[in-house]
């Protein structure tokens, strides 16, 4: 490596530095009544306000009891109601947008801002093979093993909606796309891979579906409005096809333009939803997210119209989007290259349209008698007072048919203790009737007497290393963290054994972090801590 070359390493991992002392200064939350007085993140967001008692279910949506649970809650609630630092509240989340922007950042030879690395999106982008429901509900599944280090497992809570029908009944869906074709567009990896992702998108789609079209720069215009696809398929490729990329950045114009057009053919009765494609770096018109905010959650509100970010580009406004998308109780996926995109407009965006919950949260109650501490792992931006689980008015998130979605917890339990260690509940509303149910499930002690890395925990390790990973290139500290070599060989290991070309890409990029943080820039090795360490 020259010598500019080690003074831009040098000044990277300085501004990586500087940027983990500042997270740690600010503090992070550890619930639970442990050494230190920790305090769950949903009291940081609830402050000393109100006190709740754990979630239970209601009595119409029924309970899934997995394998390996113990004890899933059904019409009753726990016999002992942890104190309220015991609760963990968020809502869901089955963004994607932090993974992929990672690992394109990370081919690229740098290290993705740590401002950008989102634990949850890490695991999300992983689908583990939980039991589906058999009804539009959810599936509840939690799982664990122990972590490596004195008294911490890994708790997994996962999620999952029954998958669409491809070719069953399902409402039509009334699709919106706003374009970004400015100036920075025209690298190559953006505009094309959105032309290219369209058209696949076209030959998805059925024929009740419709497809709108707006295109930005300097100002919006309205290419197509929205127009059922049956015979219209042909000429919506030519409209994409024509897209050529010019001047600046006006994304303000295109959200306002994109809603008004999703508005004047608001279909009732279908899943009515703007796709953003742009790399949201809005540089004219009102560049702030409060304006655009504003009009994504009032027309959210009226007519339920939803937001679906897809970012691109290797300068991306990862912050913008994701704020725009939690606004429009919608999610982000990011893609850089053709299999990512066929993926998203081909594999998912045509199932998901299909809607399975609206305003979906989760509430986790830990039991104090076996549980000294915890910590959710991500989902910072989707916390929410425990008080307001139960309150529809609060927004939660919109999930779809196959998505699954999983929480991750380093759970510390108290020397000798059996017995319940956490109950988690889902509650949502009905996409047709917003009327809310709730399904729970369990987990004790016994389910978490094994080793994390022992054989036969493969997706639960997948979720592990996802986790450490996103973890470590925060500058994190998650008790019974290997190495970044460890965690890429089990990656690999995984890869190996399952034949998955994603868990390999996972495994590269965890590499290629390891090579830019070198020896010393990594998380702390298993069985290490680091000094004045949380979890000591």
């Amino acid at each position: 490596m020259g010598r500019q070359d080690k003074t831009a390493a040098g000044r990277r991992r300085a501004r990586f530095s500087a940027t983990v002392a500042a997270l740690l200064a600010a503090g992070l939350a550890v619930g639970g009544c442990g050494a230190g007085g920790e305090r769950s993140s949903a009291d940081r967001a609830k402050g000393e306000g109100g006190r709740t008692a754990p979630a239970a279910p209601d009595g119409g949506a029924g309970t899934v009891n997995p394998e390996g649970s113990e004890g899933a809650a059904e019409d009753r609630r726990p016999s002992s109601a942890p104190a309220a630092d015991y609760l963990s509240t968020f809502a869901l989340d089955v963004d994607t947008a932090s993974y992929g922007y990672a690992r394109r950042t990370l081919a690229e030879g740098s290290l993705p801002d740590p401002a950008t690395v989102r634990p949850e999106e890490f695991v999300n982008s992983f689908r583990p093979d939980y039991p589906r429901p058999e009804d539009n509900g959810f599936s509840v599944t939690l799982d664990g093993a122990r972590a490596g280090q004195d008294g911490w497992s890994l708790v997994r809570v996962g999620l999952a909606t029954r998958a669409a029908d491809r070719s069953g009944e399902r409402p039509p869906a009334a699709l919106t796309f706003v374009v970004d074709v400015s100036g920075s567009m025209a690298e190559p990896g953006r505009l094309d891979l959105v032309k290219e992702s369209l058209g696949l998108l076209a030959d998805e789609l059925r024929d009740d579906d419709s497809i709108g079209l707006v295109t930005f720069s300097d100002q919006a215009e309205t290419r197509l409005p929205l127009t059922r696809v049956g015979d219209a398929r042909g000429r919506i490729r030519e409209v994409v096809d024509s897209l050529t990329t010019s001047a600046s950045t006006n994304l303000e114009a295109g959200v306002r333009t994109g809603y008004d057009v999703a508005v004047e053919g608001h279909r009732a009765g279908a899943t009515n939803r703007v796709v953003l494609l742009s790399d949201a770096l809005a540089n004219t018109g009102a560049t702030e997210a409060g304006t655009i905010l504003e009009r994504i959650d009032a027309e959210r509100k009226r007519y339920g119209i939803t937001l679906f970010g897809v970012g691109v580009g290797s300068d991306y406004g990862d912050a913008l989007m994701e704020r725009l998308a939690d606004r429009g109780d919608g999610q982000t996926t990011y893609v850089s290259d053709s299999a990512q995109a066929r993926k998203v407009f081909v594999d998912q965006l045509p199932a998901h349209v299909e809607l399975r919950a609206r305003d979906a949260k989760a509430q986790v109650s830990f039991d104090r008698r076996t549980v000294e501490k915890f910590r959710l792992i991500g989902y910072e931006n989707r916390e929410v007072a425990d008080e307001d689980f139960r309150n529809d008015r609060v927004d939660g998130g919109e999930v779809g048919a196959g998505h699954t979605v999983t929480a991750l917890y380093a759970v510390r339990t108290r020397a000798g203790a059996t017995g319940p260690v956490a109950t988690a509940t889902v509650r949502w509303l009905d996409p047709a009737t917003r009327a809310p149910h709730e399904r729970s499930g369990s987990v004790g002690t016994a389910a978490l007497t094994g080793d994390l890395w022992a054989g036969g925990h493969d997706s639960l390790q997948l979720t592990a290393i996802t986790a450490y990973f996103a973890d470590a290139l925060r500058g994190g500290d998650l008790p019974g963290a290997p190495g970044l070599p460890a965690l890429a060989e089990r990656a690999e290991s995984i890869a190996g054994r399952s034949g998955s070309a994603v868990v390999r890409e996972l495994a590269e990029a965890v590499r290629q972090a390891d090579g830019l943080l070198g020896p010393g820039d990594g998380p702390t090795h298993e069985g290490e801590l680091k000094s004045g360490d949380p979890y000591s």
